[in-house]
């Protein structure tokens, strides 16, 4: 009688096994980048309750990441100006691939995949001819890079699938930099961020830009309605202490729409957006702010600030089923809901900058 592992290996060289999808992991619901105790940088899947699901090693600190749609694969990229991008099978925490990007090129810190996963995109800062770039990875050929195109501005950051029609959305903070100044911003004066909607070959096929007095106004993470409205945070590069709006909302032949401009608590986000995501409904938007300690919860349909929750050190944010979860540098993972704050575990790791979500 033929054993299992030799029905399995008759399978696997047959090419009849079925693939890896993310139910053998039992379906992790988040992932985030952060710190071990001993200076050491992971890669994390969480569980909807905030347990810790797996952990893969990262050679240096993360910023985001991208989850494959259907393949237990991530992409952990490095914090900007980062030189490396891994691919990780998340069943046993082994990198698949190391990628690298283009010489005079270094990565912003996030990417995405085409809705089929045969595609990787990866926003990219050609510092020599400052431009922003977006790479192009062939996933089916061990994650050759297959080309670039431009991103449609300078310093672009989060990038992201449309809904309304096909294509992406890139955030191009409008920030000039050189690895050679680090992370010194070498434009403030002559900035201009914008959003721009390009087609899966680079064509731009629309663009907008925030009024000239908002131009210091670096236009950096996103979140996608159902509806294909485009919620974006936005962190103040102008004079300390300005009034100015953090989250905007931007629809295709629309202006772009400020939120709660005129309300006080605004300051309390210190001109610092980290993440934003909408709620599952669709009738929320939420911001971080690290600087500020604070998350806050906006109206989308009338704009005006609906909660505010005080968390420390608070960065990541994804959607739940009943609200809001956050992540904290202090190892805090938090359920915000309009009562309040609801703690879920609280590791001995510092969280990064942004919690996906997978599911």
């Amino acid at each position: 009688m033929t054993s299992r592992r030799g029905f399995l290996a008759g399978l696997l060289a047959s090419g009849l096994a079925p693939q890896a999808s993310w139910a053998d992991l039992g379906c992790p619901a988040y992932l985030s980048a952060a710190m071990q105790t001993d200076g050491t940088h992971i890669l994390a899947g969480l569980s909807a309750e905030g347990d810790l699901h797996f952990r893969c090693p990262l050679p240096d600190r993360g910023h985001a990441a991208s989850a494959h749609p259907s393949r237990p694969e991530v992409v952990a990229f490095a914090r900007r100006p980062g030189l490396f991008a891994d691919v990780i099978d998340c069943r046993t925490g082994n990198r698949i691939s190391r990628l690298e990007p283009s010489d005079g090129h270094h990565f912003y810190g996030h990417g995405c995949f085409a809705p089929d996963g045969s595609r990787l995109y990866t926003t990219e800062n050609d510092y020599e001819n400052t431009r922003g770039v977006v790479g192009v990875w062939d996933t089916t050929n061990g994650y050759q890079r297959i080309g670039s195109f431009a991103s449609g501005g300078i310093g672009p950051h989060e990038l992201l699938l449309r809904r309304a029609a096909s294509g992406l959305v890139v955030a191009n903070g409008g920030i000039q930099t050189h690895p050679n100044s680090g992370r010194k911003k070498l434009n403030l004066d002559t900035m201009r961020p914008n959003l721009s909607y390009l087609s899966f070959d680079g064509a731009v096929e629309a663009q907008e830009q925030l009024p000239n007095d908002l131009h210091q106004n670096s236009i950096r993470h996103m979140a996608m309605h159902q509806n294909g409205t485009v919620g974006f945070a936005m962190q103040w590069q102008g004079e300390p202490g300005a009034d100015v709006p953090i989250v905007g909302l931007h629809r295709l032949g629309a202006a772009p729409r400020l939120l709660a401009e005129d309300d006080p608590r605004v300051r309390n986000l210190n001109g610092y957006g980290g993440s934003i995501c909408f709620s599952a409904d669709g009738t929320s938007i939420a911001v971080t702010s690290p600087r500020g300690g604070v998350v806050q919860v906006m109206d989308v349909l009338t704009g005006a600030l609906q909660h505010e929750h005080r968390l420390d050190d608070v960065c990541g944010l994804a959607t739940s089923a009943s609200g809001f979860i956050a992540s904290s540098g202090s190892g805090r993972i938090v359920s915000l809901h309009q009562s309040g704050i609801e703690p879920l575990s609280q590791l001995d790791l510092r969280w990064d900058n942004h919690l996906i979500r997978l599911t």
